[in-house]
């Protein structure tokens, strides 16, 4: 039985890389401050590693969105499913030939295209979102602080369709 109550112990989940980063950073600082030649490289390193570490752990935040919405996302080996109420379906990241974030009846959703034309679409605020910035990582030339930043938007302030990555057609 734990001795937080059920919403402290959900803001420490959710905020718990964030706080791991700072601190990671803040050993960072002490190490620095201490000197010498081993101890202020060392502590450059992790000042370093700590606040890169911060700037990825704000953009997951974004996607880690309250499961409001009916449905689940699953993500393996390549392959994302998302299981919902009379919709869903897979997609290959290596076939995504397209994301882009539509507002329909003011609930925002991603809409993934696959090279054949098949479209996919996710809520945001369906549960396991988060697992998502990861996934999407992975695809070439993608631009992770443009789609955090349309993830954390407001819904009043997002555009009802916007194309956030596109995959580059090799001639050949």
């Amino acid at each position: 039985m734990s001795m937080l109550r059920p919403e402290a112990l959900a803001w420490l989940v959710r905020w718990r890389e964030l706080a791991a980063a700072v601190a990671v950073a803040a050993l960072g600082l002490w190490l620095a401050s201490r000197g010498g030649y081993v101890l202020l490289p060392l502590g450059t390193v992790l000042v370093a590693l700590g606040v890169g570490w911060v700037v990825i752990a704000l953009r997951r935040l974004r996607f880690a969105r309250p499961a409001t919405l009916p449905g689940w996302i699953e993500i393996d080996e390549g392959q994302l499913g998302y299981y919902g109420p009379g919709i869903g379906g897979f997609v290959a990241l290596r076939d995504l030939s397209e994301i882009r974030l539509l507002v329909l009846r003011g609930v925002p959703h991603w809409r993934l295209k696959q090279a054949d034309g098949q479209a996919l679409l996710i809520p945001l605020a369906a549960k396991g979102a988060d697992q998502l910035y990861d996934a999407f990582a992975t695809l070439p030339g993608i631009d992770m602080a443009r789609l955090a930043a349309a993830a954390g938007a407001s819904v009043s302030a997002q555009p009802t369709v916007q194309v956030l990555w596109q995959r580059l057609r090799v001639r050949g």
